[in-house]
């Protein structure tokens, strides 16, 4: 199983760009990335899905694009549809899905393919507080049980400890590391995590951080 890294810090310090460069949708201007950037999985904040497809052929797209047959990329997508819970909706169109179902079929379309790395680019920041903790419960057994890699952006100190085997905080701009905080806990994690004391006290430690990054924003301002 690979480890399950989540990046906070300052909105604009580059978390998001981070990811753009990881990905290939941007090259660095310096240093490089060392990844098989053909097996990427990127899960985005907004779920993009193609209105006029159904879950089934929403969660197709990526092995059709990739030539996939047609027998195959059904089987495929019918996997990943079973992966993240959503049997039973297949003939569904987005516009019937609530925010949450929806990140489901943009998780499940991203599984289809097996990419050993996952970036999640604050996949849940849209969803109600409830909906979001589901969705890291699922999120993390997915991980835990397929065993891919994932690089995971969020704005939220308990997601990050809650999804993580590993918290780095960011800097302010111009972006760098400037902590990093090890999660002992195992998986698969249950909700009632979030009531444990340690839990509490490395979010406070992650807060501490992330304290210090932006007073480093303000310093430099």
């Amino acid at each position: 199983m690979g480890e399950f890294v989540t990046i906070v810090g300052p909105s604009g310090c580059g978390k998001s760009t981070l990811l753009r460069i990881a990905s290939g949708l941007l090259e660095p201007t310096s240093g490089r990335v060392e990844a098989d950037r053909e097996r990427i999985g990127y899960v985005f904040q907004d779920a993009t899905l193609l209105d006029w497809r159904n879950v089934q052929n929403n969660v197709e797209l990526l092995p059709q694009l990739h030539g996939f047959p047609k027998a195959e990329r059904k089987r495929l997508a019918s996997e990943a549809i079973e992966l993240v819970g959503l049997q039973g909706f297949e003939r569904h169109y987005p516009k019937s899905l609530s925010g949450g179902m929806k990140m489901r079929v943009s998780l499940a379309r991203t599984l289809t393919l097996a990419p050993p790395l996952f970036l999640f680019d604050e996949p849940f920041a849209a969803v109600d507080e409830i909906t979001r903790q589901r969705l890291n419960e699922e999120t993390q057994a997915l991980f835990q049980r397929e065993g891919f890699a994932g690089l995971f952006i969020t704005h939220s100190i308990s997601e990050a400890v809650f999804m993580s085997t590993r918290v780095m905080v960011m800097s302010a701009r111009p972006g760098r590391i400037l902590s990093e905080h090890d999660v002992p806990f195992s998986y698969p994690r249950q909700a009632d995590l979030r009531f444990d004391s340690k839990f509490g006290e490395l979010c406070g430690e992650v807060s501490a951080a992330l304290e210090g990054a932006h007073g480093s924003e303000d310093g430099h301002e």
